[in-house]
């Protein structure tokens, strides 16, 4: 394996964390923002682009921090580093919203996964993150993500982390899927993607389900979310911008009473 070998542990239900176990010299890199706690003994070091073993020259770590850069991530990673001679020591890293961490070993996914651009977590150092550009104009322009997912390559552990349960379907040679463009977590990159008009005036005006599929075909596996950030986000924005006026009138006019707020 050209990946560091790391052993983990995924711990909570609705909110979760993934414990990485690193033996002496081995690292882990993690997205910015993610880091919640560690062992002392393991170092911490902002790194420009991913460290993997396809960036080691200047022009290679420039040209990936600028693909990172448009597909909208930071330009920078975080690299953790147990430095200890005492033994294997913890770093921890904690999903940003309510859903699932989900384990890819990517030595067994064929080397290769495609997921939506804010779904990676962390990683074994060596695994390259990058982005893939879709090869279809339709797909790019009305695919939900645009033209640019994030590609996740290498031989060893890497997690993303999606909202909501989370559910794996392994699709059969020639097998179809068609799900919401946001409800897509990731996939192998056996798996064609492309997009599939809905059809029908009522359904595209009044369906309130967008104007297109995502269309997954197999060979592969794809991991689908019941609850995309961008829905929750949608929701809680509908839900603060009108006044809120209590389950029941009674209820409702005396809890703005003792509040001291008489406009309702």
């Amino acid at each position: 394996m050209q990946n560091h070998e790391i052993d983990y542990k995924i711990i909570g239900e609705e909110m979760q964390y993934v414990e990485v176990e690193l033996d002496p010299q081995e690292t882990a890199i993690a997205e910015p923002g993610s880091f919640m706690m560690m062992d002392d003994g393991i170092q911490m070091q902002t790194i420009f682009s991913d460290g993997s073993a396809q960036n080691n020259s200047i022009l290679d770590k420039l040209f990936s921090a600028g693909k990172r850069l448009l597909a909208g991530e930071n330009m920078f990673m975080t690299a953790y580093t147990n430095i200890s001679p005492l033994g294997k020591k913890h770093v921890s890293f904690a999903a940003p919203y309510p859903g699932k961490i989900i384990p890819l070993n990517l030595n067994e996914l064929g080397g290769k996964v495609i997921c939506q651009k804010d779904a990676f977590l962390c990683a074994a150092k060596g695994v390259s993150i990058s982005i893939e550009f879709q090869k279809k104009l339709g797909t790019g322009l009305f695919g939900g993500e645009g033209f640019i997912m994030e590609k996740l390559e290498g031989d060893g552990m890497a997690f993303m982390h999606a909202g909501g349960h989370i559910v794996e379907r392994v699709l059969e040679p020639g097998e179809r899927l068609k799900i919401d463009t946001g409800c897509i977590v990731g996939f192998t990159a056996s798996v064609s993607y492309d997009i599939e008009f809905i059809g029908g005036i009522k359904n595209t005006l009044f369906g309130g389900e967008g104007v297109f599929f995502a269309l997954l075909q197999g060979p592969g596996t794809v991991w689908v979310q019941t609850l995309p950030i961008s829905r929750l986000a949608g929701r809680i924005l509908a839900y603060g911008t009108y006044k809120q006026k209590g389950e029941g009138s009674i209820l409702g006019a005396l809890g703005g009473w003792i509040d001291g707020d008489n406009s309702r």
